[in-house]
Formats: C-alpha cells, structure tokens, sequence
C-alpha cells in the first residue's frame, strides 16, 4: 500500500486512525458486533465511531454515513454518542434463512478526507420458531390387508431456527398399534413413519386418532402437533368392469360443443371407496383427442368440445379407462370408436390455368384454350362437383379425366365482331343444399389479316380546272380497314398505265400514307379533257390484301386560247374568224 503524505492536523489524525485500525480489526480485516435477532429497537450493539478511531466531533462535519445494501434501515447510528443501535426488528430467518451464517454488512463512509470501513454484524438465532408440520390435521387410509411391520412414511415437522434450536424429537401417544420410527443421520431426521405393530381389523377399530408432538432443542423448547386421523379401508379385490367392451358412435362433423356422444358405464362389487369408480381416457390419448372431446370423470359422459372435422379425422379410436378409488386402485378398459360422418362444409375448389392467349380468330374449332381443375373436400355427393360455362359463348366444357377439364372452341370466331370473350366457369357439388364457386377469365380474340381495305364508294368524280399549279392537291382517297394493328394499316399507290404516248405517273401521284392525289403539271384542257385511273389500296397484313377505286378527273376549260383565222379555202366560210373551241 502507498501513502500520499501530507503535513497538518487532519494527516496526523490519518495516520493515528491506520495505525489504531490493526488492533480493533483484531486481524479480521473489519469491525465485528454480534446481537440475537428479535433485540427491541434502541438495543446497543457497539461503539462504531470509538472502534473506527473516528472523533465523535468529525462525525458530523466529515458527512459520516452508514450504508447496508438490501437491508433497509435495520440498525443505525447516532451521530452525537457514535454508537450503532437496533433501529428495527431484525429476523434472522427472514435475513438469512436456514443459513448457518448471518450478518449484516455495512459500509462506513466518511470524507474530508475519504475513508471507507467495512463492519460486519452477526445476527444470532434465538429459538423464536416452534416446529410446525405440513398440517395440523392429517387423514390417511391404511387397507386392513396391511402387513405388522409395515412402515407408512409421514411428513415431519420443521423448525426455522438453526442449530439445536431446530433440532427435533418426536413424540407419539400410546396405542395398541402403531409405533414411531425416526431415522436420524448424525443428528439430523431422515425420515419420519408410523410402523404397524399387529394386524388391523376394519370391523373392530375403523379409525384410529393419533397424535404427534415435535419438540425442538432451544431454550426454552418449543413443540408442535399434528393430528392423525387413519381409516381402515376394506380389501379391494373386485376390479370395474364395463358393460360393454366396445362402443361405437357416429357423430356429423361441425357437431356443436357439449354435443354428447356416448355415455360409457362400469360397475364395481365391492363397497364403499372400493366401488367408486373415476372415468379417465387412457394416459396415452393424443392430444388431438383430447382437444375434441370432455369425459365426465363421474357419470362417465363423453361430449364434444372441440371443432370436428371430417377432412381432418374420419375416425376416433379412444380408450377409456374405469378405475376404481381403492388402494391399490383396480381398472377396466373399453374402447369407443367414433365416425365423423362428412357433412356439405366445403366450397369447391376451381383452379384455372391459361394455356394460348390471345386466340387467333381463325383458330379451328376444338382448340384448347385453357385447363380447368376442380375438387371438393367433402366426400359421396358432398364432394362430386360439376362444371358450367356462362352462356352464348363460342366455348365449351370438354371432360378430360376425372375432375379435369379442357374450355375448347365450339364455333368460329370473328375479332371484328366480338374481341374480347368474359367466360364465367361454374364448379358446384351435389350436396343439399349445394355449395358453388366461380371463376371467371378474360378471352382476348387476336386478330389475323381476313379484312381487305374498302373504300366508300368504286369510283369517284373530280373536277380540275385546267392550268392548275404543279403538285395541285386534287382529291383524297380514304380506304378502311377492319382488322387490327399492321392488318389496318393502309398504303395507297397508283395503278400504273400510259395515257397517250406519256406514263400516268408523269401526270398525278398519290401519297402512299395519307392517299392525297396530287396533279404532277398544268392539266391543259384541249389536250386531255378527261383522265380516268385507278388507285390501289394495300394492308400490311402478311399475306396483304387490298382494294382498287377509281377516279374520274374531268378538266375544266379555261379561255386560254384567241380567236384565229382560217386559211382561205379552209372552211365553207372563207374568211370568217373561228375560236378554237375543245371539244
């Protein structure tokens, strides 16, 4: 240990404290009191502050405490005397129990300087606690077929206190056929029992009363009785015995609880304890059946009390025990079977899985579109489910194999018509009344290339006045196309042919997206009064179809041309003045 040295009144007052500290520790390390447990309050138990060489003017000043953890306030110190005093009713047994050692610890703190000190308090037994047996009246039954000799283990009796104080002997009053047998292991009962001395007779002494003191060891002694009452049982030499060996029941599943299922009955021939019989399922009855049935330990009443079900359990085997209240207890067995009989409580089950979806509008006629299952849990008709479509659709129910189902085309389909079918499928049991499910699914109706574009009318009629500008938007072809996606989707082109000497595409073209017809040059009437062609109209469907219209575009004549005159001898007239005039 190391000191820290410092010159004044309060480190010379250090010094004398550590070298007083050795003689009152008397080697032990902390200071030690004793006191008997049960000391009223106020009794002294030392002088702390003179015996921690503490000045009785510090105690105050130096902020001197007593701690005790987990003890509350049980002793406490005065700070004007420095004695430590009983504050509150120590119990040794409550403190320390059966322990054979008990103090109290306490911490000692002071400052200025810090100082800790250790004190340790025995608290010594004194013999408060009489002996006291488990009860002060015990009955027992003891069959007159017992052997003399015979030992009958008794609970003893037992002391709080330790020491002598809790050491016991046992006394038994005089009688005729029992003796007390105490068997001891250095000092200490082992064991505690009455022994038969010579045989019992029912008939004669049907009960005897026997009492027993427990007297301990202390200063004064302190006993503790109990009372025997034995009774003198009959011989139980006749077992129960059921009526029948087998009882079978039938019960409908989802029966309510407290339903009774059967009444199981044994009797006995002997009397008295020996004829009362106890009703009990076997020790090894599942907990599954004990969770679905109650058996009346006394009339022998079997009902229901949990949720029964046919799906989970068809049959209950149980077995019953009849056990009679003699000692040794005798038994019968009986076996009770119970058939859950099935009622309608399931809704079928209906499970849908697509197969090809979209279906091609021309997809023949038995093409499978879906797979369809359905099951009831329930059993005979409750469990025998059909299957239904919802009407005018062109689909149909097709029986695969047991419970399983094909929805195959029944006629043609027409995406222009209908694109989209809502098929409602309808699986229903033969029970009474019967239960159902639905499930519908959508049908889309995918489209194939069966429409070609149409135009509103097969020809058409323009009128154009001649000498119109280059890329004179004349007319606009419109074809429509029924079918969907690339199958509508339209392209226009002229139909190629020569008018005169010169292509038709030098004359008009047409737009192959929005079908406009554009005139190419100056239409001159006297040249070309009329021009007819034809524009096509292609899908992209593949294979593509399409559709041809036809155009009339007369020109419109304009007075472009002046009057001329005719050569002489060029007509009747001679010298009259002619207008070209186009025909």
């Amino acid at each position: 240990m190391v000191f820290s040295w410092r010159e004044g009144p309060g480190a010379w007052r250090l010094l004398l404290s550590l070298l007083l500290f050795p003689i009152w520790e008397a080697g032990s390390g902390q200071v030690h009191y004793s006191i008997p447990e049960e000391a009223k309050h106020g009794t002294f138990v030392g002088r702390i502050a003179q015996d921690l060489g503490l000045e009785l003017a510090e105690l105050v000043p130096r902020l001197f405490r007593v701690a005790s953890k987990g003890h509350g306030d049980l002793l406490e110190v005065n700070l004007q005397n420095g004695i430590l005093f009983v504050n509150s009713r120590i119990d040794r047994e409550e403190l320390c129990g059966r322990s054979l050692e008990c103090s109290i610890h306490l911490e000692v703190i002071v400052e200025r300087p810090l100082q800790v000190f250790h004190v340790e308090v025995e608290v010594k037994d004194i013999n408060d606690n009489p002996p006291v047996f488990p009860k002060a009246v015990k009955k027992m039954f003891i069959y007159e077929s017992r052997p003399p000799g015979s030992r009958i283990p008794l609970e003893g009796a037992s002391d709080s206190d330790i020491g002598a104080n809790s050491l016991l002997t046992y006394i038994l009053n005089a009688n005729e056929y029992f003796t007390l047998d105490v068997q001891r292991n250095d000092k200490e009962i082992k064991s505690l029992g009455l022994v038969l001395k010579k045989l019992l007779n029912r008939e004669d002494t049907p009960e005897h009363h026997l009492l027993i003191m427990a007297v301990d060891g202390g200063k004064p002694e302190l006993t503790g009785t109990t009372q025997l009452t034995i009774t003198i049982l009959d011989v139980n030499d006749n077992a129960p015995e059921f009526e029948r060996a087998v009882y079978k029941v039938r019960l409908f599943e989802n029966a309510p609880n407290g339903t009774l299922a059967v009444i199981v009955n044994a009797s006995d021939l002997d009397e008295g304890v020996n004829k009362d019989i106890v009703y009990s399922f076997n020790t090894e009855t599942s907990a599954d059946t004990l969770s679905k049935f109650h058996l009346d330990p006394v009339y022998g009443y079997i009902t229901v009390k949990g949720n029964l079900d046919f799906e989970d359990t068809k049959l209950y085997e149980i077995q019953v025990d009849a056990t009679d209240k003699g000692n040794p207890p005798m038994a019968d067995h009986c076996t009770v079977l119970v058939e859950i009989l099935d009622t309608n409580d399931n809704v079928p089950e209906l499970v849908i899985k697509s197969l090809s979806l979209p279906v091609l509008e021309d997809a023949p006629l038995g093409t499978i579109i879906a797979l369809i299952s359905v099951s009831d849990s329930d059993s005979g008709v409750n469990g025998q489910v059909t299957c239904t479509l919802s009407p005018h659709i062109p689909f149909k129910l097709v029986s695969t194999f047991k419970n399983y189902y094909s929805l195959v085309l029944d006629s043609a389909l027409d995406r222009e018509s209908v694109s989209n079918y809502n098929v409602v499928v309808t699986a229903q049991d033969g029970g009474s009344p019967s239960l159902s499910v639905t499930a519908s699914m959508s049908v889309e109706v995918a489209d194939v290339n069966d429409n070609a574009p149409v135009f509103a009318q097969s020809e058409y009629t323009v009128f154009v006045r001649e000498n119109n500008p280059p890329g004179c938007h004349i007319f606009t072809v419109s074809a429509r196309d029924l079918d969907a996606q690339e199958n509508a989707l339209v392209s226009y082109s002229l139909v190629e042919r020569r008018v005169g000497e010169r292509a038709l595409s030098s004359y008009v073209s047409v737009h192959a997206e929005s079908g406009k017809v554009y005139a190419l040059q100056p239409l001159d009437h006297e040249e070309l009064e009329l021009l007819q062609f034809q524009v096509s109209a292609r899908d992209a469907g593949v294979p593509p179809l399409g559709s041809n219209v036809t155009l009339q575009v007369f020109v419109l004549d304009e007075n472009d041309n002046a009057p001329a005159l005719l050569p002489p001898g060029a007509g009747s007239g001679g010298g009259m003045v002619s207008e070209l005039v186009s025909r």
